[in-house]
């Protein structure tokens, strides 16, 4: 089975979840579905493989300096790079950021539309990204 592809391999947009398979009973459903929001699928295979590493390794470089052999400059940038990609600025405290108008009429229009559920517009609107916080 391939890896679910990211981005358009013809001009590089955004692609749409249109139909969903169960292998075991071979159920197929189609329609328009909402991806599951995880600032992972932002990540290339390459910086997803670095985070695997990273967890792996509980996050000690020196360990995949050995084990990936890069040097610890070029494992902090490509760290730094994914912490970027993520949304965040690398050795910056983050405190959640409340919408600006434009994105707080999106919310609430997902949730009239009930692509979101009321406890997630809720967390949205508070700034939060995920649930943990």
């Amino acid at each position: 089975m391939y890896s679910q592809p990211r981005r358009c391999p013809v001009c590089g947009g955004q692609l749409s979840v249109t139909r969903l398979h169960c292998p075991d009973c071979d159920t197929s459903i189609e329609g328009h579905f909402i991806p599951a929001a995880s600032p992972f699928a932002q990540l290339s295979p390459e910086q997803e493989q670095f985070v695997l590493n990273f967890v792996r390794l509980e996050g000690r470089l020196n360990r995949m300096e050995d084990e990936m052999r890069m040097s610890y400059p070029t494992l902090r940038n490509r760290l730094h790079e994914i912490i970027r990609a993520l949304g965040y600025e690398p050795g910056r405290e983050e405190t959640p950021a409340r919408p600006g108008a434009e994105e707080r009429q999106k919310i609430l229009d997902d949730l009239a539309q009930q692509r979101i559920t009321a406890a997630e517009a809720q967390r949205l609107l508070r700034g939060r990204k995920n649930e943990e916080e």
